[in-house]
């Protein structure tokens, strides 16, 4: 029998290897979890950037820690266990043996797949730009997450950030490189245009590639039609319900500054309690009622 923590990575790959485009929200915490789940989504990213924005209310700076990462994980995992979640590893939190530590963590806790990028840590003190590693240092960070990986399974999403300061060259000779050194997703970040998005694609030679989706970022961004067109396999939405869970938390509380219980697109009360699972706790609880 597979276990648990394999068991997510092998469902992962059949999912990957159907016909049509994956489309994976963004999550951040048990609620957005089971949202994800119920709205029959069958696999979610643990976006560094939702996790920034829940846990501090802050932007995605590498500001982050691995612990706090990976507790939402958890909390993500045990809201929704038949979720496969892409757990977004950034950096590794360090060189190439934290990166095994990383990857060896969420391969053990459940994830399906951890992305793993070639960014410079400890970042420089401004938000602009992301400056990466030399070529060599990154192979060997993506060479130690794919042997770490082999202890449970779990795919290894290759991230390159180059193209916005070494050039779309640079950035797919890397894809290719992480190809060579058995990464199971490739990732080509900021991409300028479809012929740009042609080049990573091919440069992937077969295997899945990722894109981020949401509008807003200095980058191409297709629709999900069009990214499938391009040869994308599978996508990711940072803001999809970020950023309208936030619109939605700025109405309540202009409501209750307005004077009004809640705002006027609240849940209806039945509503809320059954998308939190309150008859489901009963159900559960019954066998273990004492008499009377």
């Amino acid at each position: 029998m597979t276990s648990p923590a394999k068991d997510a990575p092998a469902r992962l790959r059949a999912l990957l290897a159907e016909p049509g485009f994956v489309v994976m929200p963004a999550v951040w915490d048990g609620l957005t979890a089971r949202l994800a789940r119920a709205a029959g989504f069958h696999c979610a990213f643990l976006s560094g950037s939702c996790v920034a924005a829940s846990r501090l209310g802050g932007p995605d700076l590498d500001l982050v820690s691995f612990g706090e990462m990976f507790d939402s994980f958890n909390m993500v995992h045990g809201a929704a266990p038949d979720l496969l979640v892409l757990a977004d590893g950034d950096h590794g939190y360090g060189n190439a043996m934290n990166v095994q530590r990383t990857v060896a963590a969420y391969g053990r806790a459940g994830a399906a797949a951890v992305l793993i990028e070639d960014k410079i840590t400890p970042r420089a003190l401004t938000s602009a730009g992301k400056p990466c590693l030399p070529r060599e240092e990154a192979r060997m960070k993506i060479r130690a997450a794919v042997h770490a990986a082999k202890e449970s399974g779990i795919l290894v999403l290759a991230r390159t950030d180059c193209r916005p300061t070494q050039g779309i060259d640079e950035a797919v000779a890397r894809i290719e490189m992480y190809v060579e050194e058995g990464a199971d997703i490739l990732f080509l970040d900021s991409p300028g245009d479809e012929g740009e998005i042609r080049r990573a694609v091919a440069a992937a030679k077969g295997r899945p590639s990722f894109v981020v989706l949401s509008p807003g970022a200095p980058r191409a961004t297709p629709s999900q039609a069009e990214a499938a067109a391009l040869g994308f396999k599978i996508g990711t939405f940072p803001t999809a319900m970020l950023s309208p869970a936030i619109a939605g938390m700025q109405a309540g509380l202009a409501a209750l500054e307005a004077g009004e219980a809640e705002s006027k697109a609240a849940l209806p009360p039945a509503e809320l309690r059954r998308i939190l699972g309150y008859a489901d706790y009963d159900a559960a609880a019954k066998p273990f009622l004492t008499g009377g």
